[in-house]
């Protein structure tokens, strides 16, 4: 009963405020964790200015209620994100559209229904870097490393790279070593790990308001999949399970919630070649038997804005450039980044907060 007084008062709070409430959690003294990852597409590539449009048309007044109010997005103070190394200079607050950049992705909607669920504060521990692989740096500990062949293979690529560049510009970078090479491979696991340890160790240097709460893991989102298109993708099934429990090991958390967003650029188009491969991987995790209510994967492709991918496919290409207009209210980047399209980001980070509440249902919590 208490807690659904909470909940009314919560929202009575935003209706009047359009604004998230105080620490609610400082009662029992815990805040919630959620670690995000994955490669560019988890950074975001949506313009903040494009969804502003977008959030003042009255046919897209449903997709973006409660986040947008008065001509901007609301700024919450019961959620608090820190985007690691590779996010904007002083990536960390209370959470708003972007978190700092003038770009955001589906982390906004999943992060604020996280907010909007939870009595106590949450904190969005945020791991993404563009262009990166599962087969190679973000590659979980179980996983190995590749065949000394190939991996001889890599330093001669990557080493004769450098010797041309090296005569082309009149320069002396030293050539890679086996070392190199081989420290690539898992460096960006360790990196979702340095960055969760990191804000919930030296929480009151981020968020005073925190200072004293203890941490509880809730969850992780990853979404990645791209890179892996150019080698990774016959190995991206075995990668994706080492993965789940590798993290889960290392976190201490044996069934943690893990929501996995299906690569899904082919849109309204059926994927082929590798990256139905990778999407077919993905989807795979449900059948897994220990998985079992405890990790969920969807399709993003699915839930498609068919608007920007008129604009941004190549056969529109001459529809764009007679709307300028009209394609700049819903695109700002190419297929690989969804069209840089604010609706299927949102959609997509609906989606992994309705997969992620619902995998926390069924753990009781």
């Amino acid at each position: 009963m208490h807690r659904q007084i909470s909940r009314i008062v919560w929202a009575l709070a935003v209706m009047a405020l359009g604004v998230g409430v105080g620490p609610a959690g400082a009662a029992d003294g815990t805040y919630k964790v959620f670690i995000y990852a994955g490669q560019s597409n988890a950074q975001g590539k949506a313009h903040i200015d494009t969804a502003k449009v977008q959030a003042a048309m009255p046919e897209l007044a449903e997709l973006y209620k409660g986040r947008f109010k008065d001509g901007d997005f609301v700024v919450r103070d019961d959620v608090f994100y820190r985007y690691g190394s590779q996010g904007p200079e002083g990536s960390f607050g209370p959470l708003k559209i972007g978190m700092g950049s003038y770009r955001f992705g589906a982390d906004f909607e999943f992060s604020s229904m996280m907010g909007d669920h939870f009595n106590e504060p949450v904190v969005i521990s945020k791991t993404a870097y563009g262009g990166n692989a599962l087969c190679q740096t973000f590659r979980p500990p179980s996983s190995g490393l590749p065949s000394e062949a190939a991996l001889a293979e890599e330093l001669a690529k990557a080493r004769d790279k450098i010797t041309k560049q090296n005569a082309q510009r009149k320069q002396n970078t030293p050539l890679p070593t086996m070392e190199d090479i081989k420290g690539r491979y898992g460096m960006l696991y360790r990196q979702i790990l340095a960055d969760y340890k990191e804000v919930t160790e030296n929480v009151s240097k981020y968020f005073p308001q925190l200072a004293g709460m203890k941490p509880e893991l809730a969850g992780i989102v990853w979404f990645q999949g791209w890179n892996d298109q150019y080698g990774g993708q016959d190995e991206y099934k075995s990668n994706m399970e080492n993965l789940i429990r590798d993290l889960r090991k290392d976190l201490n958390a044996p069934k943690l919630p893990f929501v996995i967003v299906a690569m899904g650029q082919n849109g309204s188009t059926p994927a082929a070649g590798a990256m139905q491969t990778i999407q077919e991987a993905q989807m795979s995790m449900n059948d897994v038997p220990d998985f079992k209510g405890n990790v969920l994967a969807f399709r993003s492709d699915v839930l498609v804005d068919k608007i920007a991918e008129k604009y941004g496919t190549e056969k529109d290409r001459a529809a764009r450039e007679r709307d300028k207009e009209a394609a700049k209210t819903y695109m700002a980047d190419g297929g690989y980044h969804y069209y840089g399209s604010p609706i299927w980001y949102t959609r997509i980070g609906k989606a992994a907060g309705e997969a992620m509440l619902g995998l926390l249902k069924n753990q009781g919590k």
